[in-house]
């Protein structure tokens, strides 16, 4: 199975997740929010088409903290691809950003996950004084124990 991505961002960011994170963008996105920091993202014909194991096996190689946020575009626009992904990635810590509402996202994925930021971006409502999001409606939550993260 393929997976169609934008760009991997190795161990640098310290705003996408709790930790030093590595972020894999995803290619494709079908919500187009208004004020998006990735526009180039959205169309998932300029990505880079590669196959989920060859993926994995990179992201086991260099991302030796094994803390991974996978962002976009909108990931589950390639639900099935990031869910055969993060299958692979057993042992990592990771988060899932997506414009979905929670109770919109396959259960199975979200097993899999650490931390999840749900909600679509709305520039009129854009924060820089909470973590993890771009908007106050959106929510970062910690999975294993259901727990909101403080806003």
């Amino acid at each position: 199975m393929n997976i169609v991505i934008n760009s991997i961002q190795y161990n640098r960011s310290l705003v996408d997740g709790p930790g030093i994170r590595t972020v894999l963008f995803l290619q494709g996105c079908n919500v187009h929010c208004k004020g998006c920091h990735n526009q180039s993202s959205w169309d998932i014909k300029k990505g880079k088409t590669i196959e989920i194991t060859e993926l994995a096996e990179l992201l086991i190689a260099n991302c030796r903290n094994k803390k991974l946020t996978i962002s976009g575009g909108e990931p589950l626009m390639q639900e099935n691809a990031v869910l055969a992904l993060i299958k692979q990635l057993k042992d990592f810590d990771i988060t899932l950003y997506t414009s979905y509402d929670y109770e919109e996202i396959n259960p199975e994925i979200i097993q899999y996950l650490t931390y999840l930021k749900t909600g679509k971006y709305i520039q009129e409502l854009r924060t820089s004084v909470m973590p993890y999001v771009g908007s106050s409606n959106q929510v970062f939550r910690r999975i294993k124990d259901n727990e909101t993260i403080k806003q």
